[in-house]
C-alpha cells in the first residue's frame, strides 16, 4: 500500500470506499494540474460533497477549511474543483462511479450496512458486509480512472483568497463571532444559533 494512502487511512480511521475515491481523486488532481502540496493557499479545493473522501482530499493536497483553501458547497454531489492559483488552472472531477454503484450492487450493498450499522446483522452478516467493503474499495483503488470519475478543464477563476474578519459579541448569548456572521434581531446583532 502506497505510503501516502497509509496515513490518509491514519487520518481518517478507517479505509472505505469513499476514503479510496477521495485518494484517487486527489492524486489525479495533483497530476492534472502538475502541482505539489501546497504549504499554503496556493492550491483551493471545492467540494460539492461532505463524505468521508473530503478527508482523503484534506490530506493529499493540503486544502483545509482552517486556512480557508477548501470550500463547502452543499451540492450532495461527488464532484471537487481544484484550483492551482499561481498557473491559473483548474479542473473538476465528477465521480460518475457512484451513478454506477447504486443502481447495481449498492442496492445490496446499502441493506447489508443499514443492517449491520443498526446492529441487526448477525456476526456472519457483519463479516460479509466487512469483506464486501474490502472488496469495493480494493476495486476503486485499481480500477482505471476513466471508470471512476471525468476530469474536465474548468474555466471559472478560483475563490478569493481565505479573509480574516473582526469579531465582536453577540447581543444575546454573549459569544464573540464574527461580524459578518451577525444578523439584525429586534434591533440587536445576534449570532447565527441565537437567530434560530
Amino acid at each position: 500500500m502506497d505510503t501516502t494512502l497509509e496515513k490518509v487511512i491514519a487520518f481518517h480511521g478507517h479505509l472505505c470506499m469513499d476514503i479510496a475515491l477521495g485518494y484517487r481523486v486527489s492524486t489525479a488532481a495533483l497530476r492534472e494540474l502538475d502541482c505539489a502540496r501546497p504549504q499554503d493557499e496556493e492550491l483551493v479545493t471545492v467540494t460539492e460533497t461532505d463524505s468521508c473522501s473530503v478527508d482523503a482530499i484534506q490530506y493529499v493536497t493540503g486544502c483545509t477549511f482552517g486556512k480557508g483553501n477548501l470550500i463547502y458547497k452543499p451540492y450532495g454531489k461527488a464532484a471537487f474543483t481544484f484550483f492551482d492559483r499561481p498557473k491559473k488552472r483548474a479542473v473538476r472531477i465528477y465521480c460518475h462511479f457512484w451513478k454506477g454503484f447504486d443502481e447495481g450492487e449498492g442496492v445490496d450493498f446499502m441493506r447489508e450496512m443499514n443492517r449491520t450499522l443498526s446492529g441487526e446483522a448477525n456476526p456472519q452478516e457483519r463479516e460479509q458486509f466487512q469483506n464486501r467493503m474490502q472488496d469495493i474499495t480494493d476495486r476503486i483503488l485499481k480500477a482505471p480512472e476513466s471508470e471512476l470519475f471525468t476530469i474536465t478543464l474548468h474555466t471559472d477563476p478560483p475563490p478569493a483568497s481565505a479573509r480574516i474578519f473582526k469579531s465582536t459579541a453577540c447581543a444575546s448569548c454573549g459569544e464573540w463571532t464574527m461580524e459578518i456572521r451577525l444578523s439584525e434581531m429586534d434591533g440587536r446583532r445576534v449570532c447565527p444559533a441565537c437567530r434560530g
